[in-house]
């Protein structure tokens, strides 16, 4: 065993929420040690975010292809080669990789070790049989695909996140568990990429998180494109025989039935990596199997941090490098800051693109709140007719006198359209704020005018017109 060696920080985990502790720790001044068992860049980089939008925008490309005649060119069924596909998948992360190297850590002055390791006292991590003495240690060892207890599942040889992007061959039919957000996107894109797709879930509905006008139109879509959906159900066991998986399925209604396909891909939730950590040992206290942490993110122990998807509550990869960013100004310089915990935006990349932020309208009729209701299709925005993209809308909640709650868009593009309502919202903006910018014509941006519009044109009630048009003589 080598003696412990002195550092400021400790960051166990090399996804991007350790990642940009490493890097601005080091940044400072600080003398930091990354310890990460298997390669730099975490599920962002290998397994999610990356990956699944190069799959993603490959899919696009074939739904374009095949869909062409509704722009004046002649379609044809694209030849698509799915192995081919997922070499382009990981050519894309080839190329962002050196990003996250461990050559560009070592070079800003970040000691790399690969291996797993655990705490053996409140102060002292090891690895490796090397001991690591730190100030401070941060727990960014994330998340992974939470597999539920169902019969027979144990005997099939399934897909997750962290598997399907390595598939070197077709996939004729194939089943996905979960209507989140990853099994929505993978579901339609290997359906345009020419798989045969069923999707189940116990949630009666897709994206349940989400307000269900908004769901709605995402379900629609999926359906129109031939994904078979199958939700409100209950799985009650799996088989593998003959060469196919097999599921077996209960509806309240319709009685048992069973879903046949070639591939299986598990899309039911996360699960933190909190395993053979010690942290008992470190006096890390857990909460059904969760990290306890206060505001600024400390642990029991409050020289061990938490930060990213397994801190939680929002396993975004935005939401990492914030909390990353916290956990560096209250580790280094124990400036009292604290985790955002409110108007946390997402964007669930189906095509059309569900993004929101704030208070969704069943949130707000939850707690009770007096507000308002506003939308506006896409099917009226000049730029996205041109397009041939008019499924959707937008939709904002706002208090009785306009303050804005909350923002959710389904349709092109919206993961990049909410970012003016995060800002909006976060500023304390009213819709009346968004009616008097001026968005440039035509974009598709204008639907954040349109639909804030609908708010002043609900304020002039008859009584106010008639006052309107005694007061400046109007005629009309």
């Amino acid at each position: 065993m080598r003696s412990a060696q002195e550092f400021d920080l400790c960051v166990i985990g090399g996804g991007a929420a350790g990642l940009v502790v490493a890097a601005g720790a080091a940044s400072l001044g600080a003398k930091v040690v990354l310890v990460e068992k298997r390669a730099l860049g975490g599920d962002c980089l290998h397994y999610g975010c990356v990956p699944s939008k190069a799959l993603i925008h490959s899919a696009k490309v074939a739904q374009i292809i095949s869909d062409a005649e509704r722009f004046g060119v002649a379609a044809q069924t694209p030849a698509i080669d799915l192995p081919k596909v997922m070499r382009r998948v990981q050519s894309v992360i080839a190329q962002i990789e050196p990003n996250d190297s461990p050559e560009r850590f070592a070079g800003l002055g970040v000691e790399v070790i690969f291996g797993a390791g655990e705490f053996t006292t409140p102060n002292l991590f090891t690895v490796n049989g090397r001991q690591v003495r730190a100030k401070n240690f941060v727990i960014a060892t994330g998340t992974r695909p939470a597999i539920p207890p169902l019969p027979g599942l144990e005997n099939i040889a399934y897909l997750s996140n962290e598997t399907l992007f390595a598939v070197k061959e077709p996939i004729p039919q194939l089943l996905v568990l979960g209507g989140g957000p990853i099994g929505c996107e993978m579901a339609q894109s290997l359906a345009r990429l020419g798989s045969r797709v069923t999707l189940f879930d116990l949630a009666p509905r897709l994206l349940p998180r989400e307000d269900e006008d908004m769901s709605a139109v995402l379900y629609q879509q999926i359906k129109q494109e031939g994904v078979d959906l199958h939700l409100g159900i209950k799985v009650l066991k799996f088989e593998h025989a003959n060469g196919e998986v097999r599921v077996l399925l209960e509806h309240p209604q319709q009685g048992q039935y069973w879903l046949r396909g070639s591939h299986l891909l598990i899309a039911a939730g996360r699960k933190p990596n909190l395993e053979n950590l010690g942290l008992r040992l470190a006096g890390v206290e857990l909460d059904n199997g969760r990290l306890i942490l206060d505001a600024r993110l400390r642990t029991s122990n409050k020289n061990i941090y938490a930060c990213g998807d397994v801190a939680g509550p929002y396993l975004f990869t935005h939401m990492a490098e914030h909390q990353a960013d916290v956990v560096l100004r209250n580790a280094l310089f124990h400036w009292p800051s604290k985790a955002q915990t409110r108007n946390i935006p997402w964007c669930t990349y189906t095509d059309p693109e569900l993004a929101r932020v704030g208070l969704s309208e069943t949130e707000a009729v939850a707690q009770g709140l007096p507000h308002r209701v506003y939308r506006f299709p896409f099917a009226d925005i000049d730029r996205a007719v041109t397009a041939g993209e008019t499924v959707g809308m937008a939709k904002i909640i706002t208090t009785p006198r306009g303050k804005l709650l909350g923002a959710c868009i389904v349709g092109p593009q919206a993961g990049e359209l909410i970012a003016e309502y995060v800002l909006a919202i976060s500023k304390g903006m009213s819709a009346a704020d968004l009616s008097n910018t001026i968005h440039i014509y035509p974009t598709l941006a204008q639907i954040n005018r349109r639909v804030a519009d609908q708010r002043l044109k609900e304020a002039l009630t008859p009584q106010r017109k008639r006052w309107l048009k005694w007061l400046f003589g109007l005629r009309g």
